[in-house]
């Protein structure tokens, strides 16, 4: 599927839109390596309008200057401006799920919910991804500039886990996962009033279990 373009104050972004015009807006930021395209089996199978971007630096968006979880927060909220949508959930997926949740914790008059699915959670990792031979498709430097992050996360990042005031899914890939489960379980556990739901699959649960996830997301929504 063709993108269609955001014309962003600093850059152009690139997103794919499904579901009904007039749905509840749902806006979907992928992994480190994937484009939106990753979210559209899920999106077949949610009754929402779903959005799923390519963040700067990625794939059919622009590349940029500076990159990072903060650089998708500022992003996000300029792409609901240029599309003229008020409030939206927000998903992300592994390190998308890091940028979503910030997002909701800066603009919770923005983001209505957030969901968050095998998230690394804010304590540090040990991520260290080789570089693909040839063009990956997207700017390297996106990558290891939202690696860093999320490799060594600012201390004060976990008590910001119980600033967010917003519904919150946190969505686990379970044992076939490479993240640590039970972090991401804390995570939750940190988060007020959120739920938790081990979907099974691995860490990309919504390409593996497509329905059981959607269907972890229409409860959660109640759609």
């Amino acid at each position: 599927m063709s993108p269609a373009y955001a014309e962003l104050p600093a850059l152009r972004l690139a997103y794919r839109a499904w579901g009904p015009p007039d749905g509840r807006p749902v806006l979907w930021l992928p992994g480190a390596s994937s484009d939106g395209t990753t979210f559209e089996q899920v999106a077949a199978l949610l009754p929402v309008r779903s959005y799923a971007l390519d963040p700067r630096g990625y794939f059919a968006s622009d590349r940029a200057a500076a990159y990072g979880p903060e650089t998708t927060r500022d992003d996000v909220i300029a792409f609901l401006d240029a599309l003229g949508i008020d409030r939206a959930v927000l998903a992300g997926h592994s390190a998308g799920g890091v940028a979503a949740w910030r997002t909701a914790l800066a603009h919770p008059d923005r983001i209505e919910a957030v969901i968050l699915e095998e998230t690394p959670p804010p304590v540090p990792h040990a991520l260290h991804p080789r570089r693909p031979e040839g063009d990956p498709g997207y700017d390297w430097a996106a990558r290891l500039a939202t690696l860093a992050v999320v490799n060594d996360p600012p201390e004060a990042w976990w008590d910001d886990l119980s600033r967010i005031a917003v519904p919150a899914l946190v969505l686990a890939g379970g044992p076939e996962s490479h993240l640590d489960q039970d972090a991401i379980r804390r995570m939750a556990a940190a988060i007020p009033g959120s739920s938790f739901v081990s979907v099974g699959g691995g860490h990309a649960c919504h390409r593996a279990r497509p329905a059981p996830f959607a269907a972890a997301v229409r409860d959660f929504l109640h759609v």
